[in-house]
């Protein structure tokens, strides 16, 4: 398991496991806690993500569950302290909904983030000039630059990450041919194109497809969404962008939702062009640009 999942995920990980354990156990949340002599609120709490745990309640759980494996228990320990650690967005909280700062911690301990869009290049991608570009019509002014800071971050995270995740993109040509940035700085664009044309073709875990116009309709067309896979038996999260995550919905478990888009993922692919034909387009928009 990677050491720098962050404490979202590895919060999560551990609550499954520990769900996962009492039903194996065959016992209700109602029978563990009356016989920890907990109420039954406490534990509700824990599973559900909105409680933490101390050390000797967790040892407590997993001794009642039949946990007689060293190994396993310190394994659960460790993602117990990690859950317990403050993440590097919560600096943003103050700027950011609370909704947008739990998915970016979701993201930061993926494995594998796979994202469609339409209108704008992936925040994972863009350039600072970019960002602040897309940010100043979305967002109160005041806001702009800590949601351009953690968009950078996110991405500088990420980088630092040991494994780091494997990136998938696919985009509608519509949004590489929109000259963001025009009146301030008619470069910001061009090279914002450059910029992800470069790292598609030097990253081997980064891939950025292209679907054409001449593609015609798509799945993508109602709406960009995001995939994210984990290690460790997490279970896929979706994510529906509406703007700036302030009208976006997480759907996890097993809603029917991620198996859908995990489809239109796939369905897209088909519609797109290849990798090597997608850098050689978003090179040539980038050139017209200039």
């Amino acid at each position: 398991m990677p050491a720098d999942q962050g404490p979202v995920v590895q919060s999560a990980l551990l609550r499954g496991e520990l769900i996962r354990l009492r039903r194996e156990g065959g016992l209700t949340q109602e029978q563990v806690a009356a016989q920890l002599e907990w109420s039954p609120s406490k534990l509700i709490r824990v599973e559900g993500g909105r409680s933490s745990i101390t050390k000797v309640d967790l040892d407590a759980l997993l001794t009642k569950y039949g946990v007689t494996s060293e190994s396993t228990r310190e394994r659960l320990q460790l993602l117990n302290r990690g859950s317990r650690e403050r993440g590097w967005w919560d600096k943003y909280r103050d700027d950011v909904s609370p909704a947008y700062l739990n998915y970016v911690g979701f993201e930061a301990g993926a494995a594998f983030i796979r994202q469609f869009q339409s209108g704008f290049l992936p925040g994972l991608l863009q350039t600072a000039g970019y960002a602040e570009a897309v940010t100043v019509n979305s967002v109160d002014a005041v806001r702009v630059a800590a949601m351009v800071g953690l968009r950078l971050q996110r991405q500088s995270e990420l980088a630092q990450r040991d494994p780091r995740p494997r990136q998938y993109y696919v985009v509608d040509e519509a949004a590489i041919r929109r000259h963001v940035g025009i009146a301030k700085d008619p470069d910001i664009m061009p090279s914002q194109l450059r910029e992800i044309a470069d790292r598609a073709e030097q990253d081997d875990l980064v891939t950025v497809r292209v679907i054409p116009f001449e593609a015609g309709a798509h799945r993508g067309l109602y709406g960009p969404f995001i995939l994210l896979e984990f290690d460790g038996g997490l279970s896929d999260l979706l994510y529906i962008d509406a703007g700036q995550g302030e009208f976006a919905s997480m759907v996890t478990g097993d809603d029917p939702r991620i198996t859908e888009c995990r489809e239109n993922f796939e369905l897209l692919l088909e519609n797109a062009l290849s990798a090597e034909k997608s850098i050689n387009l978003i090179r040539k928009v980038a050139e017209e640009m200039s």
